[in-house]
């Protein structure tokens, strides 16, 4: 294992559970205003994933205003304090591109029952 690769596992979180495409999210975020810190709640669906170690990210689809809107976070950034899983959705893809032309109920996402 080269120096890189050392350094980039000690960067790595230990405490993200487990999510994937479909699952609606509430994402905890850290905001600097100037000399003061607080931490802003980015609630949305998961609709995609990318898997590369230290450089793995996630994208968040939410409505706000009418307005769709989408925001890439590295997951293992210190700007991201915490994820929360509110619901795990039923897909049947990987990336969900799709929702980006969809409006209203036809956007929804249906929820994974255990029975």
């Amino acid at each position: 294992m080269n120096v890189v690769d050392r350094l980039g596992m000690e960067q790595i979180k230990k405490n993200i559970p487990v999510f994937k495409a479909g699952d609606s999210l509430k994402v905890h975020v850290k905001i600097v205003e100037g000399d003061k810190q607080r931490i802003q709640i980015y609630e949305g669906v998961c609709i995609g994933r990318v898997n590369r170690g230290l450089g793995s990210t996630f994208t968040v689809r939410k409505i706000s205003d009418g307005f769709g809107v989408e925001r890439i976070f590295p997951l293992h950034s210190p700007v991201v304090e915490k994820i929360e899983v509110v619901s795990i959705g039923r897909v049947r893809r990987a990336k969900l591109y799709y929702l980006r032309n969809l409006r209203g109920k036809a956007a929804r996402i249906r929820e994974k029952r255990y029975s």
